[in-house]
């Protein structure tokens, strides 16, 4: 089995609040995540060391935006985003 089979996949947007490092101004940007949950029981057809990988498994996001434009007017410019990871684990409920 693959790891897709373990979770339910989603694309979401968030909010987050970044510095445009050419011209200093702060603003809020939406970025892209893509939102693996754990599903709630293993398919039928696993074996015992899908069972295993499956216990361990954890809900996460990975992050599919690296690059945002500057809000500002007068900038304009592309910016990598940085201070925020690239997966991050859920909580689990």
């Amino acid at each position: 089995m693959e790891e897709r089979d373990f979770f339910d996949e989603r694309p979401e947007q968030r909010n987050h609040t970044l510095t445009c490092p050419h011209c200093g101004q702060a603003g809020d940007y939406q970025l892209g995540w893509l939102v693996r949950r754990k599903k709630n029981a293993l398919p039928r057809h696993a074996d015992e060391r899908d069972r295993a990988r499956f216990a361990k498994a954890q809900s996460y996001m990975v992050r599919r935006d690296d690059m945002v434009a500057c809000k500002n007017i007068r900038c304009r410019k592309r910016f990598e985003v940085a201070g925020i990871q690239t997966v991050a684990f859920l909580q689990s409920a």
